[in-house]
């Protein structure tokens, strides 16, 4: 019996270590639940949520780029596209590439699709995922798109989309100062998830490159629902994005392609500043390319064809080409002569056709010598034997100084990248980069524009705009601050004052009205050097100088046997044709500079370019000013 008692204690306390050890389990298997159900709840449904929702980002369409006058000079155009679902054009039993070439074949039926574009997209179909839509061919007309939706049945796995691409209103005529957009490298630094988008394009160059992060905007977000594979089953939600901000640019459009085509074919860059605030009016450099090229994306053939150009077309030549800046630059040499001392405004000049320093000549343009100048006279007439003089009085170190403060030399920032700050040698820069010392002749060669000395377009305009506006400093720009853009178009005209104004350069009002004097007598004088290419119309008179510089140097005997006709001399050895100028001549507003390349003389070549390009100006300004005119006396309608 005690045994019998005995066991049932032990069974009795096996029992009850056997259900508390079950309501431990069980405790903890209700507390993990608990945990996990009502503590950690929100957790695990977002992850769930995570795993079954996708989000997905929609890119923005791209800001507008406007110019001074609202004209949209880049914007955004449909782009009609193909896309392939690898899994929707397989069929049973075949392989996923050979389903997909087989539609791609029917389709190259309809639309050009050479077998490198194929390879292209066979490559993609293996790498992605089945369900994941690859394009194929976008920017297509409309007529191709249409013929596509039309033939859809009899294409499986073609998915016709329309989506956005980058358009340029004037093509080539702005495609320096826009610039162009293209697809993100592998290089970029991926620092924003939209460069993450298939297709999605960045700017490259221009102002699309300054302004990217204002033009880009920011992107709207779709979630999906996914199945386990990641297989869009359905849209839940759509947040639209925020468009880029647009950008507006100081250049006037319709001067900007009036300077163009009036450049030509030739290789050549010009810029226009409204010299009372710095703004600049029209940047051109010919020849061009088309921006949407890019944008598109351009075949191996089309960048060989642009970059074996020896007319560079990729290059802006109005901030990038250096030059050397030829009698241009003489305006620069007699002012800093007057405000040192070297010279006065009575100086005067005999000039024989040739000056002698040591055992060389230095010899004028004009073979037999122009007699007895005065500074005026020297600019009117292009005296090289006057300038030599001066030049040689004043010396290298004053002459950099002076163009220094002329903006030469040191780089305009107008948010391109591509602007250059040209040379202006001293006697000190060339010991440190050559160990040896200047010398007397190249001091004369300075002083007519030669020798170590490159200026670009856009500095001999500026420069040519602060000799109009008696001294005063100007800054130019090409991309407006917004929050100027949105209080007006333009900044409003600067009073210009060179004795009160803080950007004045500090030069006497007597050597500033002796060499714009002589600007003057060059366009308006019967002996000035380009007074063929004056402007004949009333009160839009302009001032200006010319210039020639030379690219290879000239022998003893072609300067005694005459030198041979331009057009029997190939074109890379041919002079540079230069001119600067103001308009309009008695209240100087605009200025303007021109150089083509290897294109002869600047009165005959670039001059009359000037000329029609500062005539232009005026007549738009006058004709907007009549415009605004009426429209503010105008009665109201009805």
């Amino acid at each position: 019996m005690k045994r019998e008692t005995g066991r049932y204690k032990t069974f009795t306390r096996r029992s009850a270590m056997l259900v508390g050890g079950q309501g431990l389990l069980l405790s903890a298997l209700v507390g993990r639940l608990y945990y996990l159900q009502v503590v950690r709840s929100e957790e695990y449904r977002m992850l769930a949520d995570e795993n079954r929702i996708s989000l997905r980002l929609l890119a923005p369409p791209r800001g507008l780029i406007v110019d001074r006058y609202g004209q949209v000079v880049a914007g955004n155009m449909q782009n009609y596209r193909v896309l392939l679902v690898p899994e929707q054009a397989k069929r049973t039993g075949e392989k996923l590439t050979v389903s997909a070439d087989r539609t791609l074949v029917v389709l190259s039926k309809l639309i050009p699709l050479d077998d490198f574009q194929r390879q292209k997209v066979l490559r993609e179909v293996g790498r992605k995922r089945e369900f994941v839509p690859i394009n194929v061919a976008e920017n297509l007309t409309w007529e191709d798109f249409s013929r596509i939706n039309v033939h859809a049945p009899d294409l499986p796995g073609i998915l016709p989309d329309v989506g956005e691409t980058r358009q340029y209103p004037l093509g080539p005529i702005l495609a320096h100062v826009v610039g162009y957009v293209a697809p993100v490298a592998d290089t970029d630094t991926i620092d924003d998830p939209l460069l993450e988008l298939p297709g999605f394009r960045i700017g490259r160059s221009g102002v699309e490159r300054k302004a990217d992060r204002t033009l880009r905007g920011k992107a709207g977000s779709s979630h999906v629902e996914v199945n386990a594979h990641g297989r869009v089953i359905r849209e839940l939600k759509r947040v639209a994005g925020h468009p880029g901000r647009e950008v507006t640019i100081t250049i006037d459009a319709q001067l900007q392609e009036f300077a163009t085509n009036r450049m030509g074919a030739e290789s050549a860059g010009a810029a226009v500043i409204d010299i009372s605030n710095g703004d600049v009016l029209a940047l051109v450099s010919t020849p061009s390319f088309d921006p949407t090229q890019f944008a598109f994306g351009l075949s191996r053939d089309e960048w060989n064809t642009l970059v074996n150009n020896p007319r560079k077309p990729l290059l802006n030549k109005a901030v990038t080409g250096q030059y050397p800046p030829g009698s241009t630059f003489k305006m620069m040499v007699a002012l800093a002569a007057l405000e040192n001392g070297a010279i006065h405004t009575g100086h005067r000049v005999f000039c024989p056709g040739h000056t002698v320093l040591g055992d060389r000549k230095f010899h004028c343009w004009k073979k037999g010598g122009h007699g007895e100048l005065t500074l005026t006279e020297g600019i009117e007439q292009s005296c090289d034997v006057f300038f030599y003089d001066v030049a040689r009085r004043v010396g290298i170190d004053k002459i950099a100084e002076m163009a220094t403060r002329f903006g030469l030399g040191s780089t305009p920032d107008l948010g391109l990248g591509t602007e250059r700050p040209g040379l202006i040698p001293t006697a000190d820069w060339k010991f440190k980069r050559t160990g040896e010392r200047w010398q007397a002749g190249e001091t004369l060669v300075a002083g007519i524009g030669q020798g170590f000395i490159l200026t670009t377009p856009l500095q001999l305009a500026a420069m040519t705009g602060m000799v109009a506006n008696g001294g005063i400093r100007i800054t130019p720009r090409l991309i407006v601050p917004p929050d100027e853009a949105e209080r007006a178009s333009v900044r409003p005209d600067l009073v210009l004052d060179p004795e009160a104004d803080p950007r004045s350069l500090k030069i006497s009002a007597g050597s500033m009205a002796a060499v714009r004097e002589g600007m003057v007598r060059v366009v308006n004088s019967a002996r000035g050097t380009a007074y063929a290419a004056r402007i004949r119309d009333k009160g839009f008179e302009m001032a200006g100088k010319s210039g020639t510089a030379q690219v290879r140097g000239i022998s003893v005997a072609e300067r005694d046997e005459g030198l041979p006709a331009i057009d029997t001399i190939p074109w890379e050895q041919r002079d540079h044709a230069l001119f600067v100028g103001f308009a309009p001549m008695a209240a100087p507003r605009y200025a303007c500079a021109v150089v083509v390349e290897h294109g002869g003389g600047g009165s005959s070549v670039s001059g009359p370019m000037v000329r029609d390009i500062l005539l232009q100006v005026q007549k738009l300004d006058s004709g907007r000013k009549l415009r605004r005119q009426v429209a503010d006396v105008a009665p109201p309608k009805g």
